[in-house]
């Protein structure tokens, strides 16, 4: 018997590389699920609108009446100018926009009612994102006003210029 400490055995090749894999499928697991856990939670709004169910959402105006240009005299003191404006009127349903092309006299009455309203607008009102927005407006109340069956829920301009 020596009096040297006892070594221990030597571990062999195979036990630390199976503990080494071992170790490393866990940090794999771990990561991925923490990973997935952040992107879950902390994902961006435009990420989760993406994945989300669809909202029902309300059934879109369907019914389109194109109106023939107008073109108006505006009433600014001291000038002559003028607008000439395409417009076309969104009505919540599509057999009321079929209605409405087929009677000439009710297109009459809307009609009138919107060229009135353009004359009594002046440019420097017009000319503002909020004075187009204020005429879309006054437009849409007005036509509804004109033929009572009728429910215009928007005005879209294609064609706005005011001469100077």
């Amino acid at each position: 018997m020596s009096d040297t400490p006892a070594v221990p055995a030597p571990v062999s090749a195979k036990k630390s590389k199976k503990g080494l894999f071992m170790i490393l499928i866990a940090v794999l697991i771990l990561g991925g699920g923490g990973g997935g856990a952040y992107f879950f939670y902390f994902k961006p709004a435009s990420a989760q609108a993406q994945t989300a169910e669809p909202e029902p959402e309300a059934e879109a105006p369907t019914g389109i009446v194109p109106m023939e240009p107008f073109v108006v005299n505006l009433a600014d003191q001291g000038s002559s100018r003028f607008l000439r404006c395409n417009l076309s009127l969104v009505l919540a349903e599509e057999a009321e926009a079929k209605e409405l092309t087929e009677k000439p006299v009710d297109l009459a009455r809307v009609r009138s009612v919107i060229l009135e309203l353009l004359a009594e607008q002046q440019a420097d009102g017009l000319v503002t994102p909020e004075g187009k927005e204020a005429l879309k407006k006054a437009i849409a109340e007005r036509a509804t006003k004109a033929v009572h069956e009728l429910k215009v829920v928007d005005v879209l301009f294609s064609e706005f210029v005011i001469q100077f």
